[in-house]
């Protein structure tokens, strides 16, 4: 006896259908899975045989063969659970062979028969949706993030026993449907950390202002306690809201990862991430030796990868992060497979200007030689530092400003300007998406959108010689100029807006020539 149906994995943040073949046998009994399952998948068979004695169906006692198609590729996670059990209760003549034709099915089973989520639903949607499947029964808590594919009826269940009934006809459930700009909205937060809880640092808002608008890497050097962390931790609430397809984009790498919150199909907020130092270079970029998982650059797509204390990063550790930087997307290659996940991040760093915070602090003295100096600013590349757009010193706030009742200027208020220079960026570059920045633009557009007048060019010249800046940092000096003159509202960039954004690259030879 023979059956089979369509069930899915997942590589990547992409899904691959699998046909899920079940044979029985009169032999021995026996049960076995084929097809390079991971031990997850492995360990289904006793879930599996649990769960059907559970729901009150007989499990066949003859030999049981599971395979699972393609055979060269490996399946893993507990996904598979559902699908073995349907495709052994079809061959031993519960369920008609038409009934799972068109049909994918995915979920784990609990030992009662029970359906419990799985990862990279919305994943699997997409790719069932793309190969013309006509129906997808999932568990029920992943049913409105596979719903979000639009393109292919989603069956929520909640147990064996329940899809079962589905698939003989005795229940016929509403497919789930879902108004995605309505979820969207509904989940969308409006507590996020303010920028008015930010006394004084007005220099440091306003360079923070500019990277938002543009979508520009940054640095900020100063003593601890000068309130680099908590300036960070609020630059995700002045950058423009996620539209719907980068919501989806995200979600999609988040349920792979099995990250998503609890009873949240969606995620409707720019990820922050904040790995500590003691990270490992897989982990910040993504990697693995049998599973190759999402690393915080990818976690951190469309959003804001934070590293704090960044001389204390491994050295091999930050320097992996260069081409992501570059290219938007990191691409792993294992024996067997190739994997790429976006990372399309603002990188956002903090560190102190030398190993006791002091150095140039006009309150504390510095008690660190230049030669220890050197050395803890040279665990920062010069490749790697090149790739982040504006360098800024945090200064410590002074007690008088701290103690004011003034509040700073809310981020409201900042994300305001910050969305109409992204809208003029819009308009520039002809992108329907508005994912498109100004940290983005190739050669070709910077010739077009960042000529510079006759004093512009020879302010720039002059800082290019006299801070010994590379070809690259002229480039970023030229990006950040065009955002800031887009903050402006001006279709020119004037020499004020290149002296600004020489200012941002100051701190190359300041700090770094002690």
């Amino acid at each position: 006896m023979y059956a089979r149906l369509s069930s899915a994995s997942v590589v990547g943040i992409s899904a691959f259908l699998v046909e899920v073949e079940t044979h029985l046998e009169q032999q021995l009994p026996g049960f076995a899975v084929v097809g390079l399952p991971d031990s997850a998948v492995r360990e289904s068979r006793e879930r599996v045989v649990a769960a059907i004695k559970s729901s009150g169906f007989a499990f066949p006692q003859r030999k049981i063969t599971v395979n699972l198609a393609p055979a060269d590729i490996r399946k893993e996670g507990s996904g598979f659970d559902l699908p073995i059990a349907i495709g052994i209760l079809a061959a031993s003549g519960m369920i008609g062979q038409e009934a799972l034709d068109g049909v994918l099915i995915i979920g784990e089973l609990a030992l009662d028969g029970t359906l419990r989520p799985i990862h990279g639903a919305l994943s699997i949607a997409i790719e069932a949706s793309a190969r013309g499947m006509r129906r997808m029964i999932v568990p029920r808590a992943n049913a409105e993030e596979a719903a979000l594919a639009g393109a292919v009826e989603v069956l929520a269940a909640d147990s064996l026993a329940e899809v079962v009934s589905i698939l003989t006809g005795e229940l016929a459930p509403e497919p789930v449907q879902v108004d995605s700009q309505a979820l969207f909205e509904r989940y969308q937060s409006h507590h996020q950390p303010d920028f008015a809880d930010v006394k004084g640092q007005e220099a440091v808002k306003r360079a923070l202002e500019v990277a938002a608008a543009g979508g520009h890497n940054v640095i900020m050097i100063g003593p601890p306690g000068s309130g680099k962390t908590m300036l960070a931790r609020r630059l995700p609430s002045i950058l423009p809201p996620l539209s719907l397809a980068e919501a989806l984009e995200t979600t999609r790498i988040h349920s792979v990862a099995g990250i998503l919150p609890p009873g949240q199909p969606l995620v409707t907020e720019r990820p922050f991430r904040a790995p500590h130092h003691t990270i490992s270079d897989a982990a910040l970029v993504g990697g693995g030796m049998s599973t190759i998982r999402a690393g915080e650059i990818s976690l951190a797509h469309h959003g804001v990868l934070f590293l704090d204390e960044l001389p204390e990063f491994a050295r091999n550790v930050l320097e992996v992060l260069r081409q992501p930087l570059e290219e938007r997307r990191i691409t792993i290659s294992r024996t067997k497979m190739t994997v790429e996940y976006p990372c399309n991040v603002m990188l956002v760093c903090s560190m102190n200007p030398c190993p006791c915070g002091n150095f140039g602090n006009p309150k504390h003295e510095c008690t660190c030689t230049p030669q220890q100096i050197q050395r803890y600013l040279a665990k920062i590349s010069g490749p790697l530092l090149d790739r982040i757009d504006i360098h800024i010193e945090v200064q410590p706030v002074d007690h008088r400003e701290l103690s004011a009742a003034r509040r700073g200027e809310p981020s409201a208020v900042i994300r305001e300007r910050v969305v109409a220079a992204r809208q003029r960026q819009r308009e520039r570059f002809r992108s329907a998406d508005g994912i498109y920045k100004n940290a983005d633009m190739g050669s070709k557009q910077l010739e077009q959108f960042c000529a510079l007048d006759a004093q512009g060019r020879a302010l720039l010249d002059a800082a290019m010689q006299r801070l010994g800046l590379s070809a690259r940092a002229y480039d970023r000096i030229l990006k950040v100029a065009r955002t800031i003159a887009d903050l402006d509202g001006s279709d020119a960039i004037s020499p004020v807006h290149i002296g600004e954004a020489i200012q941002y690259r100051s701190l190359d030879r300041q700090f770094w020539n002690v």
